[in-house]
């Protein structure tokens, strides 16, 4: 086997095997120790990306004057300032009150608009494959919908509001809850499998 590719494999094994022994033999010393380089090495990823994000949209807007790039390169701009001014004292919760004012609304448009993409998807997979399932996707969007709509009107009788939350009531927690549940024992075991593969050497995701 090659240095450069037995190298990784070597590194990528010794500590995948000294965070699980102290995990399992309860040693904080190791764990913490190791947490905090993994720490290190994400924050300088995500500078590293950030800068270079950062430095191809500058290229773009200069060579091409592409507005998207120039939107990005002055809100990265402006929220690193407001980040510099925030902490020396010069202003006062400036990142908080920019989040407040333009990423908070985006999000909630977005979220908005996933409950039209959901009842559209729900048509279209009713039209390509009409099965049970498709009818239960398609049912389930537009009882979830028509509840915020019927809750959030003003001219709703106040004895309809129980039953209409009752009804969402079991359709969050029994559908919902067991959907998500079952996805994420779906993750851990995924996760577990691919660790066991990366301690034995046959995932190399490292070396890609």
């Amino acid at each position: 086997m090659k240095l450069k590719q037995g190298f990784p494999l070597f590194i990528a094994i010794l500590f995948g095997l000294i965070t699980l022994l102290g995990l399992l033999f309860e040693n904080a010393v190791i764990s913490n120790l190791i947490l905090q380089w993994t720490g290190l090495l994400a924050v300088a990823a995500l500078l590293l990306g950030i800068v270079n994000l950062y430095a191809v949209h500058l290229q773009r807007l200069i060579k091409h004057r592409n507005p998207y790039s120039g939107i990005l390169v002055l809100s990265l701009s402006l929220v690193f300032v407001l980040a510099i001014t925030d902490n020396g004292g010069q202003t006062s919760g400036g990142v908080n009150q920019l989040f407040q004012w333009v990423q908070a609304p985006l999000e909630a448009a977005l979220a908005s608009l996933l409950a039209f993409f959901l009842l559209f998807a729900g048509f279209q997979l009713l039209r390509r494959q009409r099965s049970g399932w498709s009818v239960l996707f398609l049912v389930t969007a537009v009882v979830i919908f028509a509840t915020n709509i019927v809750l959030t009107a003003a001219f709703l009788p106040p004895g309809l509001s129980a039953p209409v939350l009752q009804l969402r009531g079991v359709i969050e927690d029994i559908i919902v809850v067991s959907g998500v549940r079952g996805l994420l024992i779906g993750i851990a075991l995924a996760t577990t499998i691919l660790a066991v593969r990366v301690l034995i050497g046959m995932e190399r995701p490292y070396n890609e």
